[in-house]
């Protein structure tokens, strides 16, 4: 793409997918509070900001990874945020995972100024993000504007969703991560069970992968992660308990009750408060495993 481009927010999954749109040969400038996180996007070819102003003033589409939606809030609308500096008709992209009642807040905001404004949270893995496979919840009113970013989202990944107005792509993100850091508290659980009660993990797996249990968590997070005794991140503790905290909230917001995922945010509420915080959220099987005084199972290497 010619037109220059602004990518501020280059952590776990914003930093690789700002990468792979350098890789295309876009103009990109970046920010990120954290000088550090820019250092592999300088050597690719970026502009590095010294702040939101240097990073965005030039720019026709500004991309925005941040981990709250306070944090999104505040970039795009303080006074020294996004929208004090690009020009109307400009477009912000957001595709942070927070709460939609602050997308639709920013979305008005940005309405006022003559700004466009679409939301596409991530799905899929920092591995995906890295690899350029991920895929995007698209909320959009403007086909002009999703024409602009569609070349920026193909090169950051392989599944575009559209799921309707601006708003609907968080609100896909949100029920979707709802449920799938539920199936991992199942996932652990029953891990916990399996290794208590003396069963095979091989035969387990296959037992499991040859039923309707068969589940991403297990077959694919957890063999990548921590069954391979890596619980490095990925995507922390922390951060799914805030996911979940997204889900709880926007449930309340609407009235409907969600007792299960309730309980289990109790469970990433527990596990974040000791040394599982900054883990990835697979090593809530070791958490688990710990409780029930049983060591963990993990993949033997043939």
């Amino acid at each position: 793409m010619s037109e220059p481009i602004a990518f501020i927010g280059l952590g776990a999954m914003g930093g690789p997918m700002a990468l792979n749109i350098l890789k295309k040969g876009t103009n990109l400038s970046v920010y990120d509070i954290e000088k550090e996180k820019m250092q592999a996007h300088i050597k690719t070819g970026a502009v590095p900001g010294n702040n939101i102003k240097d990073t965005v003033e030039d720019a026709d589409i500004v991309i925005t990874m941040l981990p709250s939606t306070e944090n999104v809030k505040s970039v795009i609308t303080d006074p020294n945020g996004v929208l004090s500096y690009i020009k109307p008709g400009s477009i912000i992209l957001d595709m942070s995972t927070i709460a939609p009642t602050g997308t639709d807040e920013i979305y008005e905001i940005c309405k006022q100024k003559n700004i466009d404004f679409i939301d596409a949270p991530v799905g899929r893995l920092v591995s995906h993000a890295i690899s350029g496979d991920s895929l995007f919840m698209v909320g959009c009113d403007n086909e002009d504007a999703f024409k602009k970013i569609e070349p920026l989202l193909n090169a950051m990944g392989t599944t575009i969703i559209r799921c309707g107005k601006v708003g609907s792509g968080i609100r896909a993100k949100v029920v979707n991560n709802f449920q799938i850091l539920s199936i991992a508290q199942i996932t652990a659980e029953a891990l916990t069970l399996s290794q208590k009660i003396g069963l095979d993990l091989n035969t387990f797996k296959e037992v499991n992968a040859g039923t309707t249990a068969n589940n991403g968590q297990f077959h694919i997070n957890f063999l990548s992660k921590v069954l391979k005794n890596d619980i490095e991140p990925g995507f922390t503790i922390d951060l799914a308990h805030k996911d979940m905290g997204l889900a709880i909230e926007t449930a309340n917001s609407f009235r409907v009750g969600l007792p299960v995922g309730s309980s289990v945010q109790a469970v990433y509420g527990q596990a974040r408060s000791g040394k599982f915080a900054k883990k990835d959220f697979s090593a809530l099987l070791d958490y688990a495993c710990e409780l029930a005084e049983v060591d963990p199972p993990r993949i033997k290497k043939s």
